[in-house]
């Protein structure tokens, strides 16, 4: 339950492109929920169009991808529809493995933060609740 006494936090957690290794994003989900957060979980192999809607549909405050091969190659493209669709507000959070000399590139499309191997549960609770309520404030404040 976030600080706010609002309705829980929204999280879609998600798995895009080909690599189809669902245990850590399984996990997370887990840790996410079992700290008071509403979890849309997919199954592995979505479409980033297929994120975007439901993201919009679900009205959630992050989306958190989880990247094992190269498919954190592709979230760029995820920010653009994004950004076309009118979600900026929704915050991206990637988990697992990406190289050094990725990690700009992504957070230069956009991207809150990456939470990499052996990120520790009290830590992917608190940035996901960070980047959260953020997105919260912002949509409140959009129409203010």
């Amino acid at each position: 339950v976030n600080v706010d006494n609002q309705s829980p936090y929204r999280i879609l957690v998600t798995k895009i492109g080909l690599d189809g290794h669902d245990r850590g994003s399984r996990i997370v989900a887990a840790y996410l929920r079992d700290a008071g957060m509403e979890v849309i979980y997919t199954p592995p192999w979505q479409a980033l169009d297929d994120v975007v809607r439901l993201a919009g549909d679900e009205d959630v405050d992050v989306i958190g991808i989880s990247s094992l091969s190269t498919d954190h190659l592709i979230i760029p493209d995820l920010m653009s529809r994004l950004a076309a669709a009118g979600l900026l507000n929704i915050r991206v959070v990637v988990g697992g493995i990406v190289p050094n000399e990725e990690l700009s590139m992504l957070l230069e499309s956009g991207v809150s933060t990456i939470l990499g191997p052996g990120t520790d549960r009290a830590t992917i609770v608190e940035q996901v609740r960070h980047y959260a309520a953020a997105a919260r404030h912002d949509r409140e404040t959009e129409f203010t």
